[in-house]
């Protein structure tokens, strides 16, 4: 018994690749340590130095800071300036509204924050609270918490493990650790040295914090605790992630960037040579020139977007898409790599029997999981075969069918599933395909299955005859048999042919289980381990598999169309996923990489492996983040799914972190930016597709928005160019922007995806919102209304009309030529006004709400005194709706005229 406070020879910290290779006397030393553990005394003098067996937290900003940090936004200084100018002008509603807009996209951008940090603080909720400890010989439950390297602990099955233990014993111990090394099915532990370098899910003599005991009991000594277990390193890679900003983000940063000192450049012009050139008043310049300013700002940009976003996280919702962060919405058109999970994301996750292999050749199985339809028949061939003309296959069939202690059974809504494990389930489901007839059978005695010798056995009576049937690994079973069944009868066991079968299979992705038999007399003892090593007859095999989703087969190829390059990065085998791989049509079917090359990798070449490889097995949450940095560095936008713990750093670190709804953590859920109600991949190309529709349409309402807002600016500009009357006032210009454009946006927001949006290529994240041409058609078309606008007030001037008058035209020709151009806008390079125009019922409500607004601010007498408009006579509006129908046609021809020549220009 250790009582001295000595800390250990060498520190977990340095040791945490290679407590695996040593054995358990070697370790117990450098610990100083052994079977009696700790003393209290030594105990204590550890908690000190090592610190408490918890995960360290992260030190938090003030909600006020963090709440204030979202006004540090240009788009949210322009929306504040316009409410101070509004102040200016008291303007008291009006400058409310603005503010408000403000506070509630800060609010938005709080609420994420504070969701993405409750991902680490859902890592602390894995720990186990309590540990059972040998201390000073004696047995006790202390707080997990209090628990220090060298620490003697026991664990008993359901327990979740406290820390990183190395094995002492290991009593048939079989460990859940899908949560960080996201291998789908238990694994077993022995307490042996492993004498080569092994990832963590090859690391079999460790047990790793947060993971949890299976079957089995353990002992296992204390290697690291609190941040130096794996978990903890896991959530240390998560801190040190920073939040990165959307593709769309960063363009809206430039775009009002741009929008704002463009203001300030035009105001400065027009002061001077205003004031200076035509000695303008200054009262009446300011009035002016804060016009200006309330003219160009899109006030109603930002929430527009917010909208249009939520709209498509609803849009997103109805495809079993959840959303948790706005902007992910549009960064899934921009994404060009998805780096998925195997299991249950691109495969069933049903085990599904594929071919059984007899001692006379192989038979092919149809169906897919756990529905008991489908057919056992000859390679080549659709009809089911005679089960009387293939007496080895029906022995298989019969001996898997009753060594079996599964139940498969369909739920209230139709769908199959199975109690017990799954390869038991998988063999069940394909003795129902078989449809055998066994008649009346009894169960006389069983050997239970257990991972310690890898079988199970029963002796059934079946009619008259009573039969001994064991089930089990092929290789254990090898050893058991000196006879196979063939169709001509018994005859010497083929090792060879067998091993060379189950090789075969191995490289296909099947897992295979064997079956044998012997007759047992009818007055025979009980069933005992001795017995089944002698005289069993090898019945055969079965090769069974999780099977790709056939709708996840679709949509890979539908991601590959559309420029996605689909990348598989999973703990399983080599093996298993890269023929899972070839099914699913990802990569070539040849090349794959392990965790264990990729841990050699500087980040350079690392950055290569990653753009040459589409297959990644074994590999560790290290290497997942490793490879999603890559890929980012390499310019790619990455989508990273993932159900585990071990998946959680790099979906947060992705540019779309995407999170299975059904099996995954709810560390990994709050890490992610998407979260799959249904856990399938078909899903994500879904949510790709709408991610591209939502960004055109967001396209096409900023194309929609900004001329009007250049159209009143340039209004505004030429009357203080040529000394005249302001055509609108300030409130006027605050209609137009907001109870007009706002009210008209929604129009696009519903359109729906262009044609061949799945066929084109990723558009560049680095490639600006608003291209050459956008720019062109921005103050060509804010040109076209100016001068339309400005051409009216100038015929309508000497004519003698009021002053009120004149603004109420040149208001609803502005409101007229938007309402038409938002037509032009619908389709971007084809002729808007077809038969789809129809089927989009946000155009004719939205057009509906104008109209009623209009008719409001014209003709009602308080709107008249309000916004200081007069009625006008319906002539005039027809007059209005003559010159935006002009001003339709020329922007028509002006896109036909680019999409001719774009080639040639591209080509040049």
């Amino acid at each position: 018994m250790n009582t001295s406070p000595v800390t250990p020879s060498i520190s977990p910290q340095s040791q945490d690749n290679a407590w695996y290779r040593l054995d358990t006397e070697e370790t117990l030393r450098r610990l100083n340590t052994g079977n009696a553990g700790l003393g209290t005394q030594e105990a204590a003098e550890r908690l000190r130095h090592y610190g408490p067996n918890t995960l360290p937290a992260r030190k938090a900003r003030h909600p006020l800071l963090q709440f204030l940090a979202h006004f540090n936004d240009v788009l949210i200084y322009i929306l504040l300036i316009a409410a101070v100018l509004k102040g200016v002008m008291a303007q008291w509603v009006d400058m409310v509204i603005i503010l408000a807009v403000a506070v509630i996209n800060a609010l938005i951008g709080f609420v994420q924050e504070s969701n993405a940090e409750r991902s680490l603080k859902s890592i602390q909720n894995m720990l186990s609270t309590k540990a059972v400890v040998i201390r000073e010989g004696v047995t006790q439950t202390i707080e997990a918490g209090d628990l220090v390297p060298g620490d003697i602990v026991t664990l008993r099955p359901g327990d979740k493990i406290p820390a990183d233990l190395r094995l002492m014993e290991a009593h048939n111990l079989l460990v859940e650790e899908a949560i960080l090394t996201g291998e789908s099915t238990v694994v077993e532990k022995q307490t042996g040295a492993i004498d080569r370098e092994v990832t963590i899910g090859d690391r079999v003599n460790l047990l790793f914090s947060g993971t949890t005991i299976s079957a089995g009991t353990a002992k296992g000594v204390v290697i690291a605790s609190g941040g130096d277990t794996e978990l903890g390193h896991i959530n240390q890679m998560m801190a040190a992630i920073d939040p990165h900003r959307t593709p769309l983000l960063a363009q809206m940063d430039r775009l009002g960037k741009g929008i704002f000192m463009l203001i300030l450049v035009m105001m400065a012009v027009l002061f001077v040579f205003a004031f200076f050139l035509r000695d303008m008043p200054f009262t009446e310049l300011l009035l002016a020139l804060i016009s200006l300013a309330v003219a160009s700002v899109p006030e109603g940009l930002p929430a527009i977007i917010s909208i249009i976003l939520s709209l498509g996280v609803q849009s997103m919702a109805r495809i079993r898409a959840i959303i948790r962060k706005l902007p992910t919405v549009e960064t899934l058109g921009a994404m060009t790599v998805v780096c998925s999970d195997k299991t249950g994301t691109l495969t069933m996750n049903e085990m599904t029997v594929k071919a059984v292999v007899t001692a006379d050749g192989a038979y092919r199985v149809s169906g897919e999981s756990y529905e008991p339809v489908g057919v056992i028949s000859l390679p080549g061939e659709e009809q089911a075969v005679d089960l009387s003309a293939h007496p080895a296959l029906a022995r298989f069939i019969t001996a898997v069918e009753l060594c079996n202690d599964s139940q498969i059974s369909q739920d209230e809504r139709g769908r199959w599933g199975i109690t017990g494990g799954p390869t038991e389930g998988a063999l069940k489901v394909l003795a129902a395909k078989a449809a055998l007839r066994l008649g009346e059978v009894e169960l006389r005695d069983k050997i239970p299955f257990d991972s310690a010798y890898k079988y199970m056995a029963t002796r059934h009576r079946i009619g008259d005859e009573t039969l001994v049937f064991i089930t089990g690994a092929p290789d254990v079973l090898f050893a058991f048999c000196h006879q196979e069944l063939a169709q001509e009868g018994m005859r010497p066991f083929r090792r060879e042919y067998w091993e060379e079968e189950m090789a075969r299979y191995a490289k296909q992705g099947l897992r295979m289980v064997a079956a044998a038999f012997k007759n047992s007399a009818e007055g025979e003892s009980a069933l005992e381990h001795e017995a089944l090593q002698q005289g069993m007859i090898f019945a055969g095999m079965a090769g069974m598999m999780d099977p790709p989703r056939p709708e996840a087969i679709d949509a890979i190829s539908q991601c590959q169309r559309a420029g996605i390059r689909v990348k598989m990065i999973t703990g399983d085998h080599q093996e298993t996923a890269m023929a899972i791989g070839a099914m699913l049509g990802i990569g070539n079917g040849a090349d794959s990489i392990t965790g264990s090359r990729l841990e050699h990798m500087d980040d350079d070449e690392l950055a290569d492996a990653a753009v040459r490889y589409d297959i990644f097995a074994r590999t560790s949450p290290e290497h997942k983040l490793r490879l999603v940095k890559a890929l980012q560095k390499r310019g790619g936008v990455v989508g990273m799914t993932g159900d585990g713990v071990n998946d959680a750093p790099a979906l947060k670190q992705a540019d779309v972190g995407i999170a299975m709804g059904i099996k995954g953590t709810e560390v990994t859920k709050e890490a992610a930016d998407m979260v799959l109600t249904d856990d399938n991949f078909a899903t994500i190309a879904n949510a790709v597709k709408e991610g591209r529709r939502v960004y055109d349409n967001l396209k096409k309402t900023i194309l929609f928005i900004l001329p009007t807002n250049l159209a009143q600016g340039l209004l505004i500009i030429f009357a203080i160019l040529a000394g005249a009357v302001i055509p609108l006032t300030a409130l006027q210009i605050l209609w137009v922007n907001m109870a007009t454009s706002t009210t008209l946006s929604f129009g696009l927001a519903f359109e729906p995806a262009e044609k061949g949006v799945m066929r084109r290529q990723p558009r560049d994240p680095a490639r600006h919102v608003l291209d050459g041409h956008a720019i062109w058609r921005i103050g060509f078309v804010g040109t076209l209304i100016a001068c339309s606008a400005f051409l009216l007030e100038s015929l309508l001037l000497p004519r003698g009309y009021s002053g009120e008058f004149i603004r109420t035209l040149i208001m609803q020709t502005l409101v007229t030529a938007q309402w038409i151009y938002m037509f032009n806008c619908r389709v971007a390079d084809r002729f808007p006004l077809n038969r789809e125009m129809f089927l989009n019922k946000g155009l004719w409500l939205v057009t509906a709400v104008l109209v009623a607004l209009q008719l409001a601010i014209i003709y009602l007498p308080f709107m008249n005194r309000a916004f200081g408009t007069e009625p006008l006579p319906a002539y005039y509006w027809g007059v209005t709706l003559l010159v935006s129908i002009g001003i339709f046609i020329i922007v028509e021809i002006e896109k036909w005229l680019f999409a001719r020549f774009r080639p040639a220009a591209n080509t040049a």
